[in-house]
């Protein structure tokens, strides 16, 4: 099998316009061992025309099942072309997802899910329209979903719903995980908690919205081991989507959400304090035992701590900003190696245990 570098485009008419684009193909995967095979063969079956020269990374996100042997077997059979990220626990989809766009060296990212789900042969297309329209993003939508209705459509639809109204970008399907990016824009930003059902929102603050699209896609049911989505999850997608509306708003001015709490706080206890003090002057009412006079004293103090807690989060701001590049994964160990034939640039060897 050839390297991403050295494999040929075939010859059509818009290789020419499209030759000097790469795929890379980034799949999670925890305790998918029944489908990690067929999985491969799908992705090579759907890929083996492709115009774009093509990698495929998958990130083992801790898997306690049979989920590394097979991937051993896999990188084994396509050297070069497949790589194999072993994280050391299970950080989450979002941060193994986060690890394998790190890995990517493609100047096209394309995500999908490891449970066979979703379809490959929808990625060609994709690419396509991705290329030929212009777009930053192109997102799946599943429009015939195969799942259980109650265990994960209505999460999902309560999730969607939640993200479309918070956030104003309007797609029918955030939890699609089967999405087609530009490196060069989906490589600025950093992922975290589940943070990836708010991606086409993140890239929103990188790109303009009429960049991002939606494209409908195929949907399987689940064949081999267990679905990890649940109701719990709408829990933590709302967490999530309360930090991101923080971060969408106020990331690079924190110190103005702060402040104007903070000043209203103040003024409020201010305004107090003036009336007390008026009643206490030119009145000569006692107002030692007014609940006023603790309320507008503990808006004072209220305020103070508001608006110096918004003096810190501006210069974490300004440290984050300003900081090197984090990372919130552990790689174990890569199999394989970068499928584009040059591990020296990603520091790696052919097989190498990372601490």
């Amino acid at each position: 099998m050839p390297s991403l570098l050295t494999m040929q485009a075939p010859c059509t008419e818009s290789s020419e316009e499209n030759v000097h684009h790469t795929l890379s193909l980034v799949i999670p995967l925890y305790n998918e061992e029944g489908n990690v095979l067929a999985l491969v063969d799908a992705v090579q079956a759907a890929l083996q025309d492709s115009p774009w020269p093509w990698q495929l990374i998958l990130v083992d996100d801790g898997s306690h099942d049979g989920t590394r042997r097979r991937l051993q077997e896999v990188t084994a059979r396509f050297p070069g072309q497949i790589c194999a990220v072993l994280l050391r626990r299970n950080f989450g989809q979002t941060a193994a997802m986060q690890a394998g766009i790190d890995m990517a060296s493609g100047s096209i990212i394309v995500t999908m899910d490891g449970d066979l789900q979703n379809n490959p042969q929808d990625i060609p297309r994709m690419v396509k329209r991705l290329l030929d329209e212009d777009l930053d993003l192109l997102a799946g939508w599943r429009q015939n979903r195969q799942d259980h209705v109650w265990l994960r459509k209505v999460p999902s639809w309560i999730a969607n719903c939640l993200i479309a109204r918070v956030t104003g970008i309007r797609l029918h399907d955030y939890g699609c995980s089967l999405k087609v990016f530009r490196a060069s824009v989906i490589k600025g930003v950093r992922l975290y908690g589940e943070m990836h059902r708010f991606i086409p929102t993140w890239l929103a603050t990188r790109t303009a919205a009429e960049r991002i699209r939606e494209e409908p896609v195929s949907h399987f049911p689940r064949l081999h081991g267990k679905s990890k989505y649940g109701l719990s999850r709408t829990i933590r997608v709302v967490l999530d989507l309360i930090a991101m509306s923080f971060f969408m708003r106020f990331r690079a001015r924190p110190g103005h959400f702060f402040g104007w709490i903070g000043l209203l706080c103040g003024l409020s206890g201010t305004a107090a304090m003036i009336y007390l003090a008026y009643l206490k002057i030119v009145c000569a009412e006692q107002i030692g035992n007014r609940p006023l006079l603790v309320l507008g004293a503990i808006l004072l103090l209220t305020g103070v701590q508001f608006i110096c807690t918004g003096i810190v989060t501006e210069m974490l701001m300004r440290t984050y900003y300003e900081a090197s590049d984090s990372r919130i994964y552990v790689i174990q160990k890569i199999l394989g190696g970068p499928a584009d034939g040059a591990p020296a640039k990603a520091g790696l060897a052919e097989e190498r245990n990372v601490p």
